[in-house]
């Protein structure tokens, strides 16, 4: 097996190897074994066929991210773990576009996520990485754009002299010999966030990728603060200063999905003391926001939207009397409101028949699966029937509210 990540990339940069590597189409985990031992056979060193097996299998698990174009980069595991997808970096360069700026500095620019969408928009990057072997992975998923130089260097000692903006991704995960580990400290992120702030104070055009969990209180008071879902999942909190920042927002929500894309704004900062929505009970549907909603504090923004309330002012359920459809949460049919009591709630699993059952919490000390399993103990063959179940508090009650999914 190859050494080090230097040597886990160094075979894949000679002709043959890159020849062989993409050659090599997906292949599942259980086939590794048998193409390890037929590539061998056919010449291959076992430093080679190691970095073709281990590239592949990342090449796959990157089109999640990258789609088609996956099938053409190099990867390391950490590199590919942090790295923005392609629709997101391609709404981060379309900001630098829409400012005007042509020549752009991506610091820490990973395996060249953003430095490819910057460039496909006709920007001129130079990419930034201290890190050498993911510098040469950068280098060579660059290599179709021209206007992209990369460096192997120190985000924090680079001359910015020149540039109209600055981009930076900052290295948020730890690696050892277990693997890789999430930071959450801004100021353990590499570089820190404290060294963002320093560029921005200079009246540069400034964006920064963060981990979408960053509280409220540690985003900078002179910026624009958006966190984004694609797909469902949160996937980062970008903060946007100066020439990229949007008059009057403070605060946003983008959902992208699908077919489009939808934000949700606000122009103050979150305080919690102060959020102008009414509480009430379950009524009629339940709505469920999507997660950049409720980091970014725009649940109760929400609430006004669709002209519903809260079930308790500090959890992120949304009931109504009327059905909206609205991108920026999962809309529910209110069908009963049990109480919580686990013997109850397994009389009324048995009454129903129940035998596939999900469970859905907030502000409920509970864990799901266990519960699921003493709910449906010793359920008979018949019992087929489907159903979801809420486990949240109304007021200060705790309650079990049984909801049907609409389509949408």
């Amino acid at each position: 097996m190859p050494d080090s990540p230097v040597d886990a990339i160094a075979p894949l940069l000679t002709s043959d190897g890159w020849e062989l590597l993409n050659s090599l189409g997906p292949y599942l985990e259980s086939e590794a074994m048998s193409l390890n031992v037929e590539l061998r056979k056919a010449g291959h060193s076992p430093e080679l066929v190691a970095a073709v097996l281990t590239q592949a299998r990342l090449r796959m698990k990157a089109r999640a991210k990258f789609g088609p174009f996956a099938d053409q980069m190099l990867f390391t595991q950490a590199g590919l773990e942090q790295a923005t997808r392609l629709n997101v970096a391609a709404r981060h360069a379309q900001r630098f576009a829409n400012a005007g700026l042509e020549s752009v500095a991506d610091l820490g620019c990973g395996i060249g996520a953003d430095s490819m969408a910057l460039a496909t928009l006709d920007r001129n990057v130079t990419a930034v990485e201290l890190d050498e072997t993911t510098a040469a992975v950068a280098t060579i998923n660059l290599m179709p754009w021209q206007s992209v130089k990369v460096v192997n260097a120190d985000a924090t000692s680079m001359d910015l002299d020149g540039f109209d903006g600055v981009w930076l991704d900052p290295a948020r995960r730890t690696t050892s010999t277990s693997g890789t580990r999430r930071l959450f400290d801004p100021e353990a992120f590499s570089p820190p966030l404290s060294f963002v702030e320093k560029v921005a104070d200079t009246g540069k055009a400034v964006g920064v990728k963060l981990n979408p969990g960053i509280p409220h209180d540690a985003v900078p008071a002179n910026c624009e603060a958006q966190w984004v879902s694609t797909d469902g999942e949160v996937t980062e909190a970008a903060l946007w200063f100066n020439a990229l920042a949007r008059p009057g927002v403070r605060r946003a929500a983008l959902v992208l999905y699908a077919d489009g894309a939808a934000e949700l704004t606000s122009g103050v900062d979150f305080d919690p003391e102060a959020q102008d929505v009414e509480t009430g009970d379950a009524g009629k549907y339940l709505y469920e926001p999507d997660g950049a909603v409720i980091r970014a504090g725009l649940v109760a923004d929400l609430a006004r939207q669709l002209g519903g309330h809260l079930l308790n002012e500090r959890i992120a359920y949304i009931c109504a009397d009327t059905l909206e459809d609205s991108p920026f949460a999962r809309a529910y049919k209110v069908k009963e409101v049990l109480p919580y009591n686990v013997k109850q709630l397994r009389s009324w699993v048995k009454a129903n028949g129940i035998g596939t059952l999900e469970i859905k919490k907030r502000g409920a000390s509970v864990t799901p699966e266990e519960l699921r399993k003493q709910l449906l103990a010793g359920k008979p063959k018949t019992a087929t029937a489907k159903a979801t179940l809420v486990l949240t508090r109304m007021g200060t009650e705790r309650v079990a509210i049984v909801v049907d999914t609409i389509a949408g």
